[in-house]
C-alpha cells in the first residue's frame, strides 16, 4: 500500500484521469448515453458521469485502507487535484461551484444508498448505486435500456481497480 496518504491520493487521482474518460468513450459508444443531438445534455451527462467515476475511486481508497485520517488525507488530496484539474480546463467559479454543490449531493446519496439495507443490502448495492447515477445522467427523463447496469458495472469496476491501485503500489 501506498503509505503516505497524500501520495495514496495523488496516485488515485492520475488513475481516475486515465481511466475516467475511457469508460465514459465506452458508454459513449455502447449507445445508452442519453444525449444524442443535445448539447446541453451531453454536458450535464458527462458531468454526472465524471462525479460517480470520482465516487468509485474514493469508495476505491476506503476499501484498500478503511476509514481513518490517512483515508480522509487521501481523499482530500484526491479532490484537489480532480478539482484543479477541472478548474484549469474550464476557469469559472459558478460552475466550480456547481461542481462542488454536485458532489456533496451525490456522494450524500451515493454513501447512503452504500449503508442501505445491511447485508442483504451489500448484494445490490451496484444495481441500486447504477440506478441513481443512471437518474441523474437521464435527467427527468427516463434511463435508456441498459444504462444502469453498465454505468453500475463501470462503476465498481473502477471502485476495484482503484483499491487494487493503491494496494499494490508501493
Amino acid at each position: 500500500m501506498i503509505r503516505d496518504p497524500s501520495r495514496r491520493g495523488q496516485a488515485l487521482a492520475e488513475l481516475y484521469f486515465a481511466v475516467e474518460p475511457r469508460l465514459y468513450a465506452d458508454l459513449d459508444e455502447a449507445g445508452v448515453l442519453p444525449t444524442r443531438d443535445d448539447p446541453t445534455r451531453a454536458e450535464r451527462v458527462r458531468g454526472e458521469w465524471a462525479c460517480f467515476a470520482l465516487y468509485a475511486c474514493v469508495r476505491g481508497l476506503i476499501a484498500a485502507g478503511g476509514f481513518n485520517r490517512e483515508t480522509a488525507t487521501a481523499v482530500e488530496t484526491l479532490h484537489e487535484r480532480v478539482l484543479a484539474a477541472w478548474r484549469t480546463a474550464g476557469p469559472d467559479p459558478a460552475a466550480d461551484e456547481a461542481r462542488r454543490r454536485r458532489i456533496a449531493e451525490r456522494y450524500a446519496e451515493y454513501g447512503t444508498i452504500g449503508q442501505a439495507g445491511g447485508a442483504s443490502g451489500a448484494a445490490t448495492v451496484t444495481r441500486r448505486l447504477g440506478e441513481a447515477a443512471a437518474r441523474h445522467m437521464s435527467g427527468e427523463g427516463t434511463a435508456l435500456p441498459g444504462l444502469a447496469e453498465m454505468v453500475g458495472s463501470l462503476h465498481e469496476s473502477l471502485a476495484e481497480g482503484a483499491a487494487e491501485a493503491v494496494r499494490a503500489a508501493e
